[in-house]
């Protein structure tokens, strides 16, 4: 059987933003075009971003599939790494704010920027 390995920004038991691979399996299509099982989706957004863009820490509102399709995009974290992820490159955004917490910018979330002599132009898919 053929998986897919998936990154995924998630929050953790203390409400930080952390990153995890989860495998998904390939289990449909044929041998030459494995698919995972169909999932559902609560509609798509396409986004542009001039070079130069940056955001301030910020968790996700929805959890979404997010698809660089030109440009490159950083994601930086509350601890200091940085994850770079260019055109076809994917992640799981689920880094949303703990039930009952209060936003806290020192310590909840994550940041993006635009990195590179591209615009940035992305594709996030709510799940």
């Amino acid at each position: 059987m053929t998986t897919l390995t998936q990154p995924v920004l998630y929050t953790d038991a203390e409400g930080r933003a952390r990153w995890r691979d989860d495998i998904t399996p390939l289990t449909e299509g044929t041998p030459a075009a494995r698919l995972s099982p169909l999932q559902a989706s609560g509609g798509m957004q396409w986004r542009q971003s001039p070079i130069g863009f940056k955001s301030d820490f910020h968790c996700t509102t929805t959890p979404q599939w997010l698809v660089v399709i030109q440009g490159r995009m950083e994601i930086g974290l509350q601890d200091g790494s940085k994850r770079v992820f260019g055109p076809g490159e994917f992640f799981y955004s689920d880094d949303t704010l703990p039930p009952g917490q209060t936003f806290n910018p020192l310590v909840h979330g994550h940041c993006s920027r635009q990195v590179g002599d591209d615009p940035l132009v992305t594709l996030f898919v709510r799940s």
